[in-house]
């Protein structure tokens, strides 16, 4: 599992979710390498919900190649990484979907929005994404989250989507849909 945090986080700070998420899965948790006022984040923005699409499609490349070199590496398949983000980290999972097709075989994005729409939208039919968002989420709107989901169905994704009727707090409730999803969805055999 490739874990990403959101805005402020670290490398720590998704890892007990990656282990609830699916217990004894190998786990690779990268730092964002952006700074907004001292807070680790995997791209710039030029404002709450405005993102510097430059920046966005350089760090999503960067990631792209960390995520291939680990899997030299580490040696693990690459096509079997399944990237958990939320937030920012949820954003930059969503474009190496769209942006980066074949380097994730699948996502669970907890609070996401459409990062950016790619000039071609790739072919996602194989790639199975859980998606989930609060209905009273003020940092990222349902309508946003929906946006994202419609650009992931367009492209053929293998979608999931689940509501908490909460904020922008991951809760309880999302952390256990998105383990049962897992479990079916077949990206953690073998």
């Amino acid at each position: 599992m490739l874990l990403l945090h959101g805005t402020g986080g670290d490398e720590n700070d998704l890892v007990e979710l990656g282990r609830a998420l699916a217990p004894g899965a190998s786990l690779l948790s990268p730092r964002g390498r952006v700074l907004e006022r001292g807070m680790p984040r995997f791209f710039r923005r030029l404002a709450e919900g405005v993102f510097d699409l430059e920046d966005l499609r350089r760090r999503t490349a960067e990631l792209a190649q960390f995520v291939r070199e680990a899997a030299d590496v580490y040696r693990f398949g690459g096509a079997r990484i399944v990237a958990v983000g939320y937030s920012n980290g949820a954003n930059i999972a969503a474009a190496l979907l769209l942006l980066e097709p074949g380097v994730l075989a699948g996502a669970v994005l907890f609070h996401a929005m459409v990062p950016i729409v790619p000039q071609v939208v790739p072919d996602l039919s194989s790639t199975p994404v859980f998606l989930s968002g609060g209905r009273s989420d003020a940092m990222i709107p349902p309508r946003e989250t929906e946006r994202l989901a419609e650009l992931l169905q367009g492209a053929g994704a293998r979608l999931a989507v689940s509501w908490q009727p909460g904020g922008h707090s991951l809760t309880s409730d999302e952390v256990q849909a998105a383990r049962e999803w897992l479990a079916k969805s077949g990206l953690l055999s073998e």
